[in-house]
């Protein structure tokens, strides 16, 4: 290990590569403490699509984008709704700083590091249909040129290199348990080695002890991620009051080491946590067919034109549409009683709109091979991965008639049983309104305002058609899992990334980035997210940790 350290870092994910990454570059001593092994570097960023948000980005005004500093603030702060003058004072000071960063400084510094983007821009996140409220007013998701996998080496490179160079050392295996503290300033970490382990990336790891450790810094930072695959805490901090009743099923969609430990410990030690019942779990989720860690869970990524019911088989209202708000529709989904949901679709709808998070969903994005995603994604059938869970996922029902696919999701279904006739009510009118330019349902014209970007026609949105033409078929119905994600409060924390303790002041000696500290400031997304901010809020919050420790330390 390297001797004396400047600086611990707990926690080899994305927010702790960038800070380590910042500090080596000002030629501080670096000991990176994580409790996964070697092959977990990069941790939860590793498996995630890429996605990054850009304002007023060369690839959005090649496509026509018209976006600006003032309307992403705008759309941020509408989307986030703080409410709450305490603790989200540091929230709303960092919700500015960071759409600062992504309308300036973001992209360069990423390309500098040898980052690129697609040059397609989705909108994700499209809202809830007021200009005052939650949404993207206009596409800004930019698709990392080899998703995550690219986002953790442009960083773990450098970092590695300063390992080569006696710079930074890891402490592979070792949780934390309890973070040093003297004289009111943190002073290093304590805790738990655990046995040696050579799983690859992902797979649950033993917690056997072999021993114990204590090491001292002149600072630490802690960046050691959420609570997404601790159900128990996600249960305890559910907002029943503002999303409905917690789900009894759920699917991780993250591995089994984010499990939110450091959130506590760091409260233990006298930070301060906020904003507990922010919190941000995916309603399209999917039992994995070939999973990696236990149970592991997938989230669809769909186009707006698949239709969407309830689990009593009621279409869900208007603005619950797919990738319009997120929060919204699973409140709309609770509210009924069950916790799950239907997508119904057809064969010419999930060719053109169905994309699966995660890297490794995603091999010819992850392998930067562009014929292959120009044969995939340009040519005729859905992506291969996506075949793949209409084939073998236990969630999907494929049929060539409507009431063979009404018997197929009663098969499934957790609930109450489904009525064919209903279901068919509800498709016909649908269907009723395509076929000229005008109509009266508001899915219907959401989808026609998507066509109207070039990126949506290309590449994202099918052109509009009637469900139940045979020429569009198989019928497909989808069973709709909520995946719990991201944790969007935490540990509190300045615009250096300087944890608040519990009187409002700052902890000399202890700093906090990522997922962690709410992506910045406990809790920067407020109740929403505009998505593509996550993997951003890392690289964001470790970098100012890594800066401003790069300028206090001696």
């Amino acid at each position: 290990m390297v001797d004396e350290p400047d600086v611990i870092v707990v926690g080899a994910g994305l927010a702790g590569l960038v800070a380590t990454h910042e500090l080596v570059k000002a030629g501080r001593k670096v000991l990176v403490v994580e409790q996964e092994n070697r092959a977990n570097l990069g941790g939860q960023a590793f498996w995630s699509l890429g996605g990054l948000l850009f304002v007023d980005s060369p690839e959005q005004r090649r496509l026509g984008i018209k976006d600006s500093y003032e309307l992403a603030l705008h759309d941020w702060l509408s989307s986030a709704g703080f409410d709450r003058d305490d603790e989200d004072h540091w929230a709303r000071q960092w919700a500015e700083a960071y759409v600062r960063f992504a309308a300036g400084e973001k992209r360069r510094y990423l390309h500098d590091l040898g980052l690129r983007v697609t040059p397609m821009v989705g909108w994700a996140e499209r809202g809830g249909g007021a200009a005052d409220g939650h949404g993207n007013s206009v596409p800004r998701f930019h698709l990392t040129w080899g998703t995550g996998p690219e986002v953790v080496r442009v960083f773990a490179e450098p970092v590695l290199d300063g390992e080569r160079r006696g710079l930074v050392s890891f402490a592979f295996r070792h949780q934390v348990d309890e973070l040093l503290v003297e004289d009111g300033a943190a002073v290093g970490v304590r805790g738990t080695v655990l046995e040696a382990s050579d799983l690859d990336r992902g797979k649950a790891s033993s917690r056997t002890a072999t021993g114990e450790f204590e090491l001292r810094a002149k600072a630490v930072v802690v960046t050691s991620g959420g609570i997404g695959h601790n159900h128990d805490l996600v249960r305890r901090n559910w907002p029943v009051e503002r999303l409905g009743p917690c789900p009894e099923t759920m699917i991780p969609g993250v591995p089994a080491h984010v499990d939110g430990r450091m959130i506590g410990i760091t409260e233990d030690a006298g930070g301060r946590i906020v904003n507990r019942d922010r919190m941000w779990h995916y309603t399209e989720g999917l039992h994995n067919w070939d999973p990696i860690w236990p149970d592991h869970a997938i989230r669809i990524i769909p186009g707006p034109s698949s239709m969407w019911f309830d689990a009593t088989g009621k279409r869900l209202a208007p603005p619950n549409f797919p990738g319009f708000d997120t929060n919204a529709s699973l409140k709309a989904i609770l509210s009924t009683g069950y916790d799950y949901s239907w997508f119904v679709l057809d064969q010419t709808i999930i060719e053109k709109e169905f994309m699966l998070s995660g890297s490794e969903q995603n091999p010819d994005l992850t392998g930067k091979d562009l014929k292959r995603v120009l044969r995939e994604r340009g040519g005729k059938g859905a992506s291969a991965p996506v075949e793949a869970f209409k084939r073998h996922g236990v969630d999907f029902v494929v049929a060539d008639t409507l009431g063979e696919l009404v018997d197929g999701m009663n098969k499934l279904s957790r609930g109450p049983r489904l009525d064919p006739a209903t279901i068919e009510e509800q498709i016909v009118a649908r269907d009723l309104q395509v076929g000229n330019r005008y109509a009266k349902d508001f899915q219907v014209m959401a989808v026609a305002n998507a066509r109207r970007y070039l990126g949506d026609r290309v590449s994202r949105v099918a052109k509009p058609h009637r469900i139940l033409d045979p020429a569009h078929g198989p019928l497909i119905a989808v069973r709709l899992n909520v995946l719990t994600r991201k944790t969007l409060g935490g540990v509190q924390t300045t615009l250096d990334s300087q944890v608040v303790r519990g009187d409002g002041t700052p902890f000399p000696g202890l700093y906090a980035a990522g997922e962690v500290a709410g992506f910045g400031g406990g809790g920067v997304h407020g109740y929403n997210a505009l998505e593509g901010t996550f993997l951003g809020g890392c690289i964001f919050s470790g970098r100012a940790a890594g800066l401003a420790l790069a300028r206090a330390l001696p």
